[in-house]
């Protein structure tokens, strides 16, 4: 394994989070670099389910260290409620979790400001999860943050928080919204930040110290290439690097130390909010899809858009994250379909593209030109092999990888607990 990036190839919500956890029973650290409490990886081990949104995969696997790097976005109340989830269904925390000291807070003003501007948007809005992500990288930009290391000193953190929350306070009022004070929040962090300290190590040295000890590493991405802010489908994008390039920023890596980057995707495509889909479903056969698959958000319980594989946008992944492997999942969420598309190409302005295009005015005039491809139209959910997987469905998986020319399938996954998989 060395050191792998796992990564979304879509627009999120592919199942990194079971992924991530198989792979973890073979490693020693996973971290993760980016994203804030708006990312949700749903794990099912028999009967038990694990919802994370913070904590990487890992922690359901004795003995594995897990990371949140500078690249996150932490909300301590969100960390700390999840870290006493586990705990309660059995899963030791001690030690187990290092926190880079540059990781960035969320603060209450960060989600006040989040709502009130998607309110204010109205039918414009992004789309977003509400939960101070996009603002609290905002400050980080605006060289304003608050980083985990200013909540362990008093000072520090009074001095910055009275002059953010003034700041905030005219942002508020011009939203219509309510005003904060400042006194109980300082408080509130000032007393967070003595539960986080001894969970804040030097990221960027652990890694290097781990990697030259051969040390079993996975990176673990949120959301997905298309959420990317500078790769994704702007302004209906996440506030992070989502790509694999967003590791080497948001853990202190560098590119030369990674050997592998396995992209995750669907067997068919899901975006959750706003922006255009050039392969989404007409009704009623966007509903039964999403019903067979249960997309809907892990943390928040929207309902995910669904729609048929696009290889064009999958090829643009490839390149852009440098994808060598591949996981499929929810194979099985196909198994009673007559004939299945994908995308191979498209059409703007009656001219055929064969290349995707990220801006968002381009994308919503785009016309998919589909293939057709006979359904399989038998369980899938049992099979551990390859070769006892249906003729068509082999068909399927290869067209994919004959498509993208280029990096091969590792893993499918035929549903949600960790044996429904098939490891090639």
């Amino acid at each position: 394994m060395a050191v792998r990036v796992v990564i979304g190839a879509q627009w999120g919500d592919e199942g990194k989070g079971k992924i991530v956890d198989l792979l973890s029973s073979k490693a020693e650290i996973v971290a993760r670099y980016q994203g804030g409490a708006n990312a949700g990886h749903t794990i099912c081990h028999g009967s038990t389910k694990y919802v994370l949104r913070l904590i990487p995969s890992g922690i359901l696997h004795d003995g594995v260290k897990c990371i949140l790097g500078n690249g996150v976005v932490i909300d301590p109340i969100a960390l700390f409620e999840e870290m006493d989830g586990l705990e309660k269904m059995g899963i030791k925390m001690d030690e187990r979790l290092m926190v880079s000291p540059h990781a960035h807070i969320i603060l209450p003003y960060h989600k006040l400001i989040d709502q009130a501007k998607e309110k204010y948007l109205g039918e414009n809005q992004v789309g977003t999860t509400k939960r101070g992500i996009g603002p609290a990288y905002l400050d980080k930009i605006d060289r304003c943050g608050i980083r985990a290391i200013d909540l362990m000193d008093y000072q520090t953190l009074n001095d910055k928080l009275q002059r953010n929350i003034g700041e905030k306070n005219k942002i508020l009022k011009a939203f219509g919204a309510e005003e904060l004070e400042a006194e109980p929040i300082i408080a509130q962090f000032a007393e967070l930040g003595q539960r986080l300290r001894p969970l804040i190590g030097d990221v960027p040295a652990f890694l290097d110290r781990a990697i030259k000890s051969n040390k079993e590493i996975l990176l673990e991405g949120a959301q997905g290439t298309l959420l990317d802010i500078d790769h994704g489908t702007y302004p209906f994008v996440t506030s992070s690097n989502a790509t694999s390039g967003g590791a080497c920023t948001g853990l202190g890596i560098g590119p030369s130390k990674i050997n592998h980057v396995m992209g995750v995707i669907k067997a068919y495509t899901t975006r959750v909010g706003n922006g255009p889909f050039p392969t989404e479903f007409d009704e009623p056969f966007g509903s039964k899809i999403r019903e067979l698959g249960g997309e809907y958000g892990s943390v928040t319980g929207r309902p995910r858009r669904c729609g048929w594989l696009d290889l064009v946008q999958l090829k643009y992944a490839t390149f852009v994250n440098g994808i060598d492997e591949l996981a499929i999942t929810k194979l099985d969420v196909l198994d009673t379909i007559d004939e299945l598309k994908v995308c191979i190409g498209y059409k703007l302005d009656g001219k055929a593209i064969d290349y995707f295009v990220t801006d968002g005015r381009v994308l919503d005039k785009i016309e998919p030109v589909y293939q057709s491809i006979p359904g399989w139209k038998a369980n899938t959910s049992k099979i551990k092999k390859f070769a006892d997987l249906p003729k068509k469905a082999q068909e399927y998986l290869r067209y994919i990888e004959s498509f993208l020319d280029g990096p091969k399938i590792k893993i499918i996954s035929v549903g949600q607990d960790r044996e429904e998989t098939l490891i090639l």
